[in-house]
């Protein structure tokens, strides 16, 4: 494949997730099922609550994480400098999108290791594709991912969805569990791994657990649908089978909530939220529900194409209704809000009375 061909199919995600309407459709996060309890009488001072947590044995300013985009582009080097300039900022990590243009042709590894040229200092996730995995990614292939931007962790994506539904994808998944298990052994880096929107299983994570991941990203349905982006690029391609495919799987998987449940409840692992998560209250019910760090990906996409005020803007709103719910359940602590009670209702308290009589 030439640099231009990656690079197109690059510019292709960010320009539909940036202009096109690719959220779920009949599907959300169920994380509106979750409902936090209101304290009357908090005792708390708002400037006292401290937001800040650690995760990887890193301390973070909050439980945020700029989540896995972009990479392989011009378009996705301006993109990766900004970000990593809020990671700095606000003390939090940031994830760069698939490395593998970036294995292909030396070139285009500039538009990751930006990152790290920007700032020193950041949290930085290396990524690779689990479908790459079971094909012909190599120990050494991912030690280069994390040499390139000098990585503080890895993420393995896994994506059998948005791999069906592309036009170029690759459908062998066969070793892929193996290959995580050699990589979380042999690494000097801690591996992560996260699904892209279709959310992680209670079996899946328990596999994950088994194979020596350090950490899991449900990344469950509610938020961008990658089956639905590759089904428009299938579209403009002119490919009827893929654009079907892509629209009737739109919304195939386990939302983000109900995809939380069934990791914390399975796996003592430290499980970072994603998928449709908008906002700081979602960030708060999330972590009421178990999560130890919530991530986001196509709206710091968008606030980072507008400009890098708009995107600091974007996380101090975060920050501020964060700590505005811990208040109003009485909260001062990251820990506090993990142990702070909630009611469930509707699909999700049936999702977990299903899992209930699963154990």
């Amino acid at each position: 494949m030439s640099k231009n061909d990656i690079s197109s199919r690059k510019d292709d995600g960010i320009n539909i997730v940036s202009k096109e309407n690719v959220e779920s459709k009949l599907i959300s996060t169920y994380l509106e099922y979750v409902h936090l309890i209101h304290n009357a009488l908090p005792e708390l001072d708002f400037n006292k609550i401290n937001t800040k947590t650690k995760f990887l044995d890193k301390e973070f300013s909050m439980p945020l994480i700029i989540g896995s985009m972009t990479g392989g582009s011009q378009t996705a080097k301006k993109i990766n400098h900004v970000l990593s300039l809020a990671a700095e900022k606000f003390n939090i990590p940031m994830g760069l999108g698939s490395q593998r243009a970036g294995l292909l042709l030396k070139d285009l590894a500039k538009t990751y290791s930006i990152a790290r040229e920007s700032t020193k200092s950041i949290f930085l996730i290396a990524n690779i594709g689990g479908a790459q995995l079971a094909k012909e990614l190599t120990l050494k292939d991912a030690e280069n991912c994390i040499k390139m931007i000098k990585a503080n962790a890895l993420t393995i994506h896994l994506n059998p969805l948005q791999e069906l539904v592309q036009p170029e994808g690759d459908y062998n998944y066969e070793g892929v569990l193996l290959k995580i298990e050699e990589f979380s052994k042999k690494l000097s880096v801690p591996v992560i791994v996260k699904e892209v929107g279709a959310g992680i299983s209670k079996e899946v994570a328990v596999r994950l657990k088994l194979a020596g991941v350090k950490s899991i990203d449900v990344a469950g349905v509610g938020g961008t649908s990658w089956a639905g982006v590759e089904g428009i690029r299938a579209r403009q391609q002119k490919n009827s089978l893929k654009y079907e495919l892509g629209d009737l799987f739109w919304d195939w998987g386990i939302p983000t909530a109900a995809s939380l449940l069934e990791v914390i409840n399975n796996v003592d692992l430290p499980v970072i939220s994603s998928g449709g998560i908008r906002n700081g209250l979602d960030v708060a019910k999330s972590i009421a529900l178990g999560a130890n760090m919530c991530a986001m990906a196509s709206p710091f996409l968008k606030h980072a194409l507008i400009s890098k005020n708009s995107l600091y803007n974007f996380i101090t709103m975060i920050n501020h209704v964060l700590k505005s719910t811990m208040f109003l359940v009485g909260a001062d602590t990251i820990e506090k809000l993990q142990n702070t009670r909630y009611v469930l209702s509707g699909p999700l308290f049936n999702w977990k009375k299903a899992l209930d009589d699963l154990s």
